[in-house]
């Protein structure tokens, strides 16, 4: 099934797009283009998928060509959250040779980086679809493009954990350390959230789990446990609050840990370790 989530508002594309392009075309231009390309040379051109995936990040390639042309047009086959082939044009583009050279390595840099990312979730999402859990990402973004990243992981199947530090309360390791205790940490922050604020806790034990459940967190996070202790913490929780499993899960791993029961699995390699999905850009001789 294809997941299409909205596009991200131009407020938050146009900083990140428009640092990319700049970041490429430097204080001189594109000097290679400059050299070599006349400027009413005009051409089509195709994007194709070099290997099978998913696909995300056109919205920010599709930004990226307008902020260096409004005139060259993209035409586009294939929308985020598509599964393709390799081979398969998922769009083309026609219009101002130069505009398009210009715009090339940052559409493509942000459609491998974002296919990627919505691929490698989309693996995780299938390896768990016969169990109720869900895959959700974490806060190990690359600075900068955490709104891409998080909407390239809906786009392959997940959700999201966190956006920032501002969306929820996750008391977490060092929190608790700097505080004192599980109790007291959990009194504070039912004292400090709103009532639409979701307070969550990280635990490493059993004990920590049983220590936590009596101030009514709304999540606990089972850190770093094994599949049998999840699924007896799971137990334990018996619906109480939802649980999320946390800590080096991997794709050979995370279907035992969805069949503890777990309600929800965070995968900091969604973003963190997704290797680059290989597209090109293919000119109609």
């Amino acid at each position: 099934m294809t997941i299409n989530p909205p596009p991200l508002p131009d407020i938050i594309l146009e900083p990140i797009v428009r640092l990319a392009l700049s970041e490429d075309l430097g204080r001189a231009g594109d000097l290679s283009t400059d050299a070599t390309i006349d400027p009413l040379r005009t051409l089509n051109a195709n994007f194709k998928a070099r290997e099978a995936g998913i696909v995300a990040g056109l919205d920010a390639a599709k930004y990226a060509l307008e902020l260096v042309d409004k005139t060259t047009k993209l035409e586009i086959f294939r929308n985020d959250g598509s599964e393709v082939s390799s081979g398969e044009t998922i769009a083309t583009i026609s219009g101002s040779a130069r505009s398009i050279l210009i715009a090339e390595r940052t559409m493509l840099n942000f459609l491998g980086r974002l296919s990627a990312i919505a691929t490698l979730t989309h693996q995780f999402s299938s390896a768990i679809s016969h169990t109720s859990a869900k895959i959700v990402c974490t806060r190990k973004t690359t600075p900068g493009h955490r709104a891409l990243e998080k909407r390239a992981v809906r786009c392959g199947g997940g959700t999201a954990h966190r956006y920032g530090l501002d969306d929820a309360i996750l008391i977490k390791d060092n929190h608790i350390a700097a505080c004192g205790s599980i109790p007291e940490a959990l009194q504070r922050a039912h004292a400090y959230a709103g009532h639409l604020r979701m307070i969550e806790i990280e635990v490493d034990t059993l004990d920590q789990l049983k220590q936590a459940l009596p101030h009514a967190p709304h999540v606990i996070l089972l850190d770093n446990m094994d599949p049998a202790t999840l699924k007896t913490a799971v137990s334990i929780v018996d619906g109480q609050c939802k649980t999320e499993a946390s800590g080096g899960i991997t794709l050979q791993s995370v279907a035992k840990v969805a069949e503890t029961g777990v309600d929800y699995i965070s995968v900091g390699a969604l973003t963190h370790s997704a290797t680059n999905m290989d597209f090109g850009l293919d000119i109609d001789i």
